[in-house]
């Protein structure tokens, strides 16, 4: 089973809800990976003991220029959407940063001048623990586009077990892409005004695909009740709530898994993996 926790802004409590479900699933099941997908800022490793070490550096494909080919057309700067190549006087210049990797400069090249060439975007690393593994991402600074880096850190997922995958927070391409071709859609808000607001953003994106999601409500007591009024309108179940504790925000500052500090919470987090569980067969069965 793969299960995406996402959010539609930072700071709801993403990370800690990943971290616990895979503490708590890794007793049932020896076959747990997290994904940590938020790699502009991933943190999921600096909850466990262990040092990551990296398993290799992710590269995306950008133009080269032959200048003994080059009969400075401007083809490539026309065709490119993204100013990532252009003709300067009679000298093409590339900036690595723009490039999306479209290759539609070489395919309309017409003295077939430009070859692709690897360019850094980021890095993967993992920690074996006893209990589940981590995979994550660190993308390089200056780069735009997550996107590449996610798909890298994807193909850790574990076929044979449960796959967890830490999304980015907000309403994105790297959203789609941490939630493409999952079984359940985790949305972890606040009861806040802003929580409420990007809360509606999440649930437009992962409404696009036909999935079953439920929403874990953080830091309860903290604002109004609109996040749930609002989830009851939208037929949205609310599987899990999760008060504002100063025991909680303890653990979190101290770097400690929610369920290892806070053990009462362990059977909590175990009835939400159950009713998550109940829900995706539930759902394979209206489709069968």
């Amino acid at each position: 089973m793969i299960i995406s926790i996402a959010s539609g802004k930072g700071g709801t409590g993403k990370t800690t809800v990943a971290l616990s479900l895979a503490s708590v699933l890794s007793k049932r099941d020896e076959g747990v990976t997290l994904l940590d997908c938020d790699v502009e800022a991933p943190n999921a490793h600096l909850f466990l003991p262990a040092k990551p070490k990296k398993i290799r550096d992710v590269m995306k494909l950008v133009p080269k220029v032959d200048p003994q080919k080059c009969d400075a057309s401007g083809m490539c700067g026309k065709v490119c959407e993204f100013g990532a190549i252009i003709l300067l006087g009679k000298k093409v210049l590339v900036f690595p940063e723009l490039c999306h990797s479209c290759n539609a400069c070489l395919r309309f090249c017409p003295s077939q001048a430009l070859s692709e060439s690897p360019h850094p975007i980021g890095t993967l690393e993992e920690i074996e623990q006893v209990d589940f593994r981590l995979v994550f991402g660190r993308l390089n600074v200056g780069v735009p586009s997550a996107v590449p880096l996610i798909q890298a850190v994807r193909e850790h997922i574990n076929m044979n077990g449960t796959t967890l995958i830490d999304g980015p927070p907000g309403a994105s391409c790297s959203l789609l892409e941490a939630l493409r071709d999952v079984d359940f859609a985790l949305l972890v808000t606040e009861p806040t005004p802003f929580g409420l607001h990007d809360l509606k953003k999440a649930v437009s994106i992962v409404r696009t695909n036909p999935r079953p999601f439920g929403v874990v409500v953080n830091r309860m007591g903290i604002g109004d009740e609109r996040v749930q009024q609002y989830c009851r309108s939208e037929n949205i179940p609310i599987l899990m709530e999760i008060p504002h504790s100063l025991s909680i925000a303890k653990a979190y500052s101290s770097a400690k898994i929610l369920t290892d500090a806070c053990p009462e919470y362990v059977e909590k987090f175990e009835r939400l993996f159950d009713r998550i569980q109940l829900m995706v067969h539930e759902e394979s069965e209206k489709i069968a």
